[in-house]
C-alpha cells in the first residue's frame, strides 16, 4: 500500500475514533454494582450516575448484583458486550483481592477489565450496636482478648472491602473474632443493628446514617487522623499505632471497550467530581473525590494487588 494510501486509512480511523467517543452514549448506560443497594458502592455509584445522566442526555442505570463477595457483579461485568453500555463500579477490592481470596474465580480482573477512573475514596469505621458495652476500641480489645473466638464481626462478603478491613483490625490488634459473612455491607449493618453480631468495620457513607440516628456506636477511623464527618471518634492509630485502611470505589470496563469512550467517561467523571454540589454530597457520606487517569488507576491498582495478595497468605483468608 502506498504511503498516501495509510496516510488516508489512519485518518479514517482516528475520525472513526473520533466520532465514536462524540455519538456516545446513544442509548442508556448500565452501571454493575457487585453489592445490594445500602452499600458504600451502591451511594457512590448512585451519586455519580445522576450527574453523569444530567451531563449525558441518557438515563444511567444502576444494577445491584450482589453475591462471592462482589464476584457475581464482576463475572456479569466481564460478560457483557464492549460497547461502553455496561460499566463495572465496584469497591477496589473486587479487582485487586478477590483473586488472590477465591482459588475460583468466573472472572479474571487482569484480564477481563481496563481501569478507567478511581472515583472515590475513604476511610472505615469501627462500630458496635448501641446498646453493646463496648465504649472503646480499647474495651472492644480487652473483650476479644478476654474471650477468644466469642466475638463476631460482619461484613460485606469474602474479601469485599469491609471483609479485609475488619481482618486488617483484628490482626493488628492480634485478637481471635469470627467473621460472619453477608451478601453486602447493608445486610451486614441490618445484622449488627439486630444484634446478630458484635462489631464491624465499615465504610463510613453506608453507616454514617445509622451513626447519627443513635443506632449504632462508633469507636474509631481507619484514617490516621480523627474524621471531620465524625468528630470526636479517634482514629483507631491512638490505640493501635501505625494503623491505618481506605476503601475506595471506581469505574472499570470490559476488555475492548474503545478507547475514546474509556477516555470521554474518564474525563467527563472527572468533571462532574470537579462540582461543587457533587463535592458536598460525597462528603457528608465521608467519601473523597479522586478521578485519576486510566493508567494512574491501573498502576494503583497492580500496587494493591501486591498488598492484598501478602495480606491473604499471612491471614490464611483463601477460599478453596
Amino acid at each position: 500500500m502506498k504511503l498516501g494510501k495509510l496516510a488516508a486509512v489512519a485518518l479514517g480511523l482516528m475520525l472513526a475514533a473520533s466520532a465514536t467517543a462524540q455519538s456516545w452514549p446513544q442509548k442508556p448506560v448500565r452501571f454493575i454494582v457487585p453489592f445490594p443497594p445500602g452499600g458504600a458502592t451502591d451511594i457512590s455509584a448512585r451519586l455519580l450516575g445522576q450527574e453523569l445522566q444530567d451531563m449525558w442526555g441518557q438515563t444511567v442505570v444502576i444494577e445491584n448484583r450482589g453475591g462471592a463477595g462482589g464476584g457475581v457483579g464482576a463475572a456479569e461485568a466481564a460478560r457483557a458486550a464492549a460497547d461502553g453500555y455496561t460499566l463495572f463500579f465496584p469497591s477496589g477490592s473486587v479487582v485487586t483481592a478477590n483473586q488472590h481470596v477465591y482459588a475460583k474465580l468466573n472472572y479474571n480482573p487482569e484480564k477481563d477489565f481496563v481501569p478507567v477512573t478511581n472515583v472515590v475514596s475513604g476511610p472505615q469505621v469501627l462500630v458496635v450496636n448501641a446498646a453493646s458495652p463496648y465504649k472503646s476500641v480499647q474495651e472492644l480489645i480487652a473483650a476479644a482478648r478476654a474471650q477468644p473466638g466469642r466475638l463476631t464481626f460482619g461484613h460485606a462478603g469474602i474479601g469485599s472491602q469491609t471483609h479485609l478491613a475488619a481482618e486488617n483490625f483484628v490482626n493488628a490488634a492480634k485478637v481471635n473474632a469470627i467473621a460472619v459473612p453477608y451478601k453486602g455491607e447493608g445486610p451486614a449493618l441490618v445484622g449488627l443493628v439486630a444484634g446478630d453480631t458484635t462489631f464491624a468495620v465499615t465504610n463510613v457513607a453506608a453507616s454514617v446514617g445509622h451513626i447519627n440516628s443513635g443506632r449504632l456506636r462508633a469507636l474509631g477511623v481507619t484514617s490516621k487522623a480523627e474524621f471531620p464527618l465524625l468528630p470526636g471518634v479517634p482514629a483507631i492509630a491512638k490505640t493501635l499505632p501505625g494503623f491505618e485502611n481506605t476503601g475506595w470505589f471506581g469505574i472499570v470496563a470490559p476488555t475492548g471497550t474503545p478507547n475514546e469512550i474509556i477516555q470521554k467517561v474518564y474525563r467527563d467523571t472527572k468533571q462532574a467530581l470537579e462540582s461543587s454540589r457533587l463535592k458536598a454530597r460525597f462528603y457528608v457520606q465521608g467519601l473523597a473525590p479522586v478521578g485519576n487517569s486510566p493508567q494512574e488507576m491501573g498502576r494503583a491498582m497492580k500496587e494493591e494487588s501486591q498488598l492484598w495478595a501478602r495480606v491473604v497468605r499471612e491471614r490464611n483468608l483463601q477460599v478453596k
